[in-house]
């Protein structure tokens, strides 16, 4: 039955459908170009939702428009939603929420309109009980909160949330009493006493206002020094510090907490195994007795005693000079160890201060000691001084007194000056730089008494400033002689040598040299001789040379004195500058080297600078001379020029230079005569007291030279040719710049013995300045007629006819000129010399 009627159900559902075809069809097809947020009008036309509005209107019929949401929050709607309140819009349509920090009296979320705006402030603080996190507190604000923290905190700059502690101790608002220290804790702070310190009795009892003051352990009991020790109270602590006579345990230090002390105590200081010697016996014996009798109360008399037994032993050693010479080395070793640290552990007995034993026998301790705090140390004996810093000997660390301490023994040179002397590589470098790799032998000896410098508190071998060490010495170095700062270095098998690594040479000074050490040990001035082997060249060149100078210098001052035919002021002048270089010369081969006495040494470098300055001098007057010639040849009144310098020369010429070295012997007397040569010492710039007036003499030649070239020039240019040739002035040109060589541009090749070119500097220098003579006997007579004239005369004993006069035929203006010149020619040409 059934299947009967679902066979008929599809064509009853056609009949029911048939009314409404066109009417659906055309839904359809007015749907189909709608777009989004419209609804369908008719087949044509299409209208935007509520909420939403499209560009041509409310009805369109354009495909293309679409309906877009209309913004109900702003203009021109712009829906006021009363306040506290904001609009909020949404997809077609708006609602109003009350703006952060408020709510709807009903707790609804939104509203719709002004009317229904209900909104009121809401309470953070309850509705969030932890907001504000810890150390802070919620405050509840219109529309709004805030976190407070709570006394102590501060908010966190990064988290306006969170509360940081407030550190009331920082530097700078500390809150407590200078007499406390402030403590932090979380949220504020207590201030308590410092350790030491105790509350003022009656001080308020609050921990912020607490005011402390310093404790007394000592006399409280509530110190914990040992018995051995003595409790001094200190600002807030105490110290434990050993008793007078008493030392610190090994291993402990002085004024401290935790000091132990004993009684001092000879060290152990035994006798160097294998010598035999029965004065050495006695002496170590004598030490013995020492030992057994020290106590805290004599530590100063065994100090004494000590020092002299030592000054006994070595003022009278007896057979100990019989020892082999490395034996007695090994004696000096063993006694200088053993003063250093026995003195130097006895000395930590003694009370602060300095203080000085001395023995007959010369032997002289100087003991200082010293609490930390001192900016330097000063020991001072006889003949020498030590200068060294506190910080040298004492570390920041180190607690109680430090001992230094400075032993003269004047005995112990006998043992010790035949040692052997190692310089270190950078003396040895210099020592032959010096004399060019020629140094072949050195000796030394002893200039100083043996001085041994030691401490207490440091490792003599590595301080951080060098030591200074002044000594005085009767001996003064001479020529190739060295001094040299030494100290004794202890060698393994007891035995020891002089050596210089670390120690340096600041400068010397007549009687007195300084030192300068990186290490404490026993020190001595060292002489030491060394023989240089000389270049043999320039010693045969010097003495060759200067002999045949000497020669020629004596025939040219016979000349100048005995030949009439040329006496005239340019001979005289000649005259004065030959004796002057002739007695230099004679001084020099002679007496240069004699250095062996100072005084006679100084003397001869005096007479030295005084000949060498005159014959300078000498030079420069007849550079004057043949200027004031030359500029009046075309006047006879060359009469005037000679009477002038007849006044002039001897004054100047000798009175210039002694006024030179009379103020430089006056200045500096010390620096006439050096170690190797009696001459001039290049300290401190001194050898320009002869260089500054040679180099001056030299210029002012030159320029006498130049003009009186130029002179020559023009007044010889007005003559007649045959005059200008007849007066040759090619010779007057030849002299002149012979003259200047000789005595002027030859010492420029001392000047410049320097550098690389400095050896054949050296040669130049002593070729031609020891030839001098020979230039000037070749130019002033060999090259003069009328010396050749008056050697004929008293070789052939013939007398020689007077030169008649030459006539020449000149008009007559030339005429008189060439008399003028005449009158004049043979001072110009004697005097064309510079």
């Amino acid at each position: 039955m059934r299947n009967r009627y679902l066979r008929f159900l599809p064509g009853l559902l056609v009949l029911l459908l048939l009314p409404w075809g066109p009417a659906a069809q055309s839904t359809t097809a007015c749907a189909r170009w709608c777009p989004p947020n419209s609804s369908c009008v008719n087949s044509t036309a299409c209208r935007c939702l509520p909420g939403f509005s499209a560009s041509s209107g409310e009805v369109f019929t354009s495909p293309s428009d679409s309906c877009d949401d209309i913004n109900e929050c702003r203009p021109p709607v712009a829906v006021s939603c009363g306040k506290s309140a904001d609009c909020q819009n949404t997809e077609g349509g708006y609602h109003c929420t009350c703006i952060p920090g408020y709510e709807l009296a009903s707790g609804a979320p939104t509203f719709r309109k002004e009317s229904e705006n209900t909104c009121q402030d809401m309470d953070e603080c309850q509705q969030k009980l932890r907001i504000c996190k810890s150390h802070s507190i919620c405050i509840n604000t219109q529309g709004s909160y805030t976190c407070q923290c709570l006394p102590g905190f501060k908010l966190n700059p990064r988290d306006p949330k969170l509360c940081t502690d407030v550190n009331e101790c920082t530097a700078g608002s500390n809150p407590c009493h200078n007499s406390t220290h402030c403590f932090n804790l979380v949220g504020r702070y207590e201030c308590r006493c410092r350790p030491g310190w105790k509350p003022i009795p009656g001080s308020p009892s609050s921990p912020k206002d607490i005011v402390c003051e310093d404790k007394d352990e000592c006399s409280s009991g509530e110190h914990h020094c040992h018995n051995s020790t003595i409790c001094t109270n200190t600002v807030g602590s105490y110290v434990c510090h050993c008793r007078r006579g008493w030392v610190p345990k090994l291993g402990f230090q002085n004024k401290q907490n935790t000091t132990v002390c004993e009684e001092v105590s000879f060290p152990t200081w035994m006798p160097p195994p294998g010598i035999k010697s029965q004065r050495l016996s006695r002496f170590f014996h004598r030490l013995q007795d020492l030992r057994g009798n020290l106590s805290s109360v004599s530590v100063q008399s065994t100090i004494q005693d000590l020092v002299q037994e030592v000054g006994d032993l070595l003022e009278g050693p007896q057979d100990l000079e019989n020892l082999s010479q490395s034996e007695q080395q090994f004696v000096a070793t063993n006694l200088l160890l053993g003063l250093e640290n026995t003195l130097g552990w006895l000395g930590k007995a003694l009370p602060i201060g300095a203080v000085t034993f001395s023995s007959s026998a010369g032997t002289v301790l100087s003991l200082e000691v010293q609490e930390q705090g001192y900016e330097n140390i000063t020991l001072i004996q006889n003949q020498t001084k030590m200068l060294l810093t506190w910080d040298t000997v004492h570390e920041s660390g180190d607690s109680g007194p430090t001992v230094v301490g400075l032993l003269s023994t004047p005995g112990m040179g006998r043992f010790l000056a035949k040692a052997p002397l190692v310089l270190d590589t950078v003396e040895q470098a210099a020592l032959h730089e010096t004399h060019k790799g020629v140094l072949q032998e050195l000796y030394h000896d002893l200039l100083s008494d043996v001085i041994s410098a030691f401490i207490s508190n440091k490792d003599p071998q590595n301080l951080r400033h060098p030591v200074t060490f002044i000594f005085q010495h009767s001996v003064i170095p001479g020529p190739r002689e060295k001094v040299f700062c030494v100290f004794w270095e202890h060698g393994q098998n007891g035995s020891g040598h002089w050596a210089t690594s670390g120690c340096r040479m600041v400068g010397t000074k007549d009687n007195s040299t300084i030192c300068q050490c990186t290490h404490l040990s026993s020190f001595a001035i060292l002489m030491a001789h060394y023989e240089v082997q000389k270049d043999s060249a320039l010693t045969v060149i010097s003495y060759v040379g200067l002999s045949l100078s000497l020669l020629c210098l004596l025939l040219a001052a016979l000349t100048f004195l005995f030949c009439k035919a040329i006496h005239n002021t340019s001979t005289s002048l000649h005259l004065q500058l030959s004796i002057c270089l002739f007695l230099a010369h004679l001084l020099f081969l002679t007496a240069i080297d004699r250095t062996e006495i100072k005084v006679l040494c100084s003397i001869i470098a005096g007479a030295l600078h005084y000949l060498y300055l005159a014959s300078f001098t000498w030079m420069l007057l007849e550079g004057l001379h043949l200027f004031l010639t030359a500029r009046n040849l075309m006047v006879v009144n060359y009469s005037s020029v000679n009477k002038f310098m007849k006044k002039l020369m001897f004054p100047v010429g000798y009175g210039v230079p002694a006024v030179i070295v009379t103020i430089s012997a006056a200045s500096r007397p010390h620096l006439y005569g050096t170690p190797t040569s009696c001459w001039l010492n290049s300290e401190k710039g001194f050898k320009w007291s002869f260089l500054g007036p040679v180099c001056s003499i030299f210029l002012v030649n030159l320029a006498f030279f130049l003009m009186t070239l130029w002179i020559l020039k023009s007044k010889l240019s007005s003559l007649n040719s045959d005059v200008s040739t007849l007066q040759n002035t090619r010779m007057l040109t030849f002299k002149a710049t012979a003259q200047l060589f000789i005595l002027g541009c030859t010492w420029c090749l001392g000047i410049l013995q320097v550098g690389p070119a400095a050896h054949v500097m050296a040669y130049l220098f002593t070729i031609i300045n020891s030839l001098q003579g020979i230039f000037i006997f070749l130019v002033y007579c060999l090259l003069s007629r009328q010396v050749w004239e008056q050697y004929g005369k008293w070789f052939k004993g013939i007398d020689i006819t007077k030169s008649k006069s030459e006539k020449y035929t000149l008009s007559s203006k030339t005429t008189s000129d060439a008399c003028k010149y005449s009158a004049v020619r043979s001072h110009i040409t004697d005097t064309a010399c510079h």
